[in-house]
């Protein structure tokens, strides 16, 4: 197989949570514990840092991973799901894992794994781990694929454990209340491993302080040790006066990135602590103190390649696309939205089906004229009961039946002075940046 016949053989033979939803979704480790032992635990090869959370774990990962590649690690970073190219899961420095090892890990490995009938994040995560393990990554910074606590990637111990948040999403397996889900996404927290705690709710708390003080784990809440004093976001980049970082250029939008700025300055902070942060030996060649972190901040896009967070993709009009998809999310964006400044709105917005559609919808901006549409994804709602839905809510648009369809209408439409926007669902920015980019 070549590289696409690889990733399309990944996409459809192995089961997807991405595509299919809950029965793409297996409960347990027992594969992950197999194909670990194959492999020869390739993880306890490297230091690790685990990022968990119902929002902002790909944020938070990317810039810690920027800013740690900025001070002399090699560093890998797991991520997912992908927009573009499967190889933006896996990366070191930045490049995507080859194709050629996508290709020879798939042909040489599938006589082992087939038998077991892995999902592909179980298979996906060996296939990092073994990645960065031959690579000799100094460190790799991973991210909780759903939950924590049976989640493929909580075989590691890592230096740290970061959980960004928690609000309702993926309640289907993770439970119906905030209290059910902390306790998913606390089972990163490990014995003796410091831990922090980007955001906490009074229903949130109590469960991630009992599961410290139960693993002896040094616990952090970053609300209650503020790095970040005060935040203010420009036409395409966020300004952070910090408590002991100084000013920070974030390239980074959207006022929801001020809480995850926090988050990560925090981590950065206990790294610093931890004797992690500065790894170079020579001090002629290393840089003033602080640099890498605004480094990691002003360029954590082209550093990581990050996307699809409050991404600008054109002026005249404005393009912009964002990967936000639950109900959490959508209060920052939409009050981000009602804060822009133009002539005319238009909104490319699509949904998947197992998301609180009313929640979600409920906050979308009335002024903006929509595009109600789906992207190629089985579990993506149909743009017909978008439209009609959006109806019954005051919102006024029409329905297409593809991104590209409906972000070529809207582009028709809009004029210089005008602002359009993509998103409502991971997928449908990856069918934008796919097709219309």
């Amino acid at each position: 197989m070549d590289y696409q016949e690889t990733c399309n053989y990944l996409f459809t033979q192995v089961p997807m949570f991405e595509k299919q939803g809950v029965s793409g979704y297996k409960e347990g480790l027992e594969n992950t514990h197999a194909l670990d032992e194959h492999f020869g635990h390739p993880h306890k090869n490297f230091r690790s840092i685990h990022i968990a959370g119902t929002n902002g774990k790909g944020s938070c990962a990317h810039t810690i991973a920027a800013i740690l590649q900025h001070c002399g690690y090699k560093v890998g970073l797991y991520t997912s799901p992908h927009l573009v190219d499967f190889r933006e899961r896996i990366r070191i420095n930045g490049q995507p894992i080859p194709e050629s090892y996508v290709v020879d890990f798939v042909e040489d490995e599938r006589m082992f794994f087939e038998p077991l009938h892995p999902t592909f994040f179980e298979l996906t995560t060996a296939m990092a781990f073994k990645y960065f393990s031959e690579m000799n990554v100094d460190i790799a910074v991973i991210e909780v694929g759903l939950g924590g606590r049976l989640d493929c990637t909580n075989i590691i111990t890592p230096i740290l454990s970061v959980i960004t948040n928690i609000s309702m999403d993926h309640t289907q397996l993770l439970g119906n209340s905030l209290e059910q889900i902390a306790i998913e996404k606390a089972g990163i927290i490990k014995p003796g491993v410091p831990v922090i705690i980007g955001e906490a709710l009074p229903e949130t708390r109590p469960i991630f302080e009992a599961m410290a003080e139960e693993n002896k784990a040094p616990i952090i809440f970053a609300e209650d040790q503020p790095e970040v004093l005060h935040a203010e976001q420009h036409y395409s980049q966020m300004a952070y006066d910090t408590r002991n970082y100084g000013k920070i250029i974030g390239e980074l939008c959207g006022s929801y990135q001020e809480k995850n700025a926090n988050t990560i300055l925090c981590a950065i902070r206990k790294l610093e602590d931890m004797g992690y942060m500065y790894r170079f030996t020579d001090d002629s060649k290393a840089p003033k103190k602080g640099f890498e972190i605004m480094a990691g901040f002003k360029t954590v896009c082209a550093t990581t390649g990050l996307k699809g967070r409050w991404q600008i993709v054109s002026t005249s009009p404005t393009v912009v696309c964002d990967t936000g998809h639950n109900t959490a999310g959508w209060e920052y964006l939409s009050r981000q939205l009602n804060e822009v400044e133009c002539k005319n709105m238009y909104i490319v917005f699509g949904v998947v089906e197992d998301k609180d559609v009313d929640g979600i919808m409920a906050l979308l901006p009335k002024q903006a004229t929509y595009f109600f549409t789906k992207a190629h994804n089985k579990r993506a709602l149909s743009e017909g009961v978008l439209q009609i839905m959006g109806q019954q809510l005051g919102l006024k648009g029409d329905a297409y039946p593809s991104v590209a369809e409906a972000y070529a209408a809207a582009k028709a439409k809009a004029g210089k002075e005008d602002f359009v926007f993509i998103g409502g669902s991971s997928y449908v920015v990856a069918d934008f940046l796919t097709n219309c980019v």
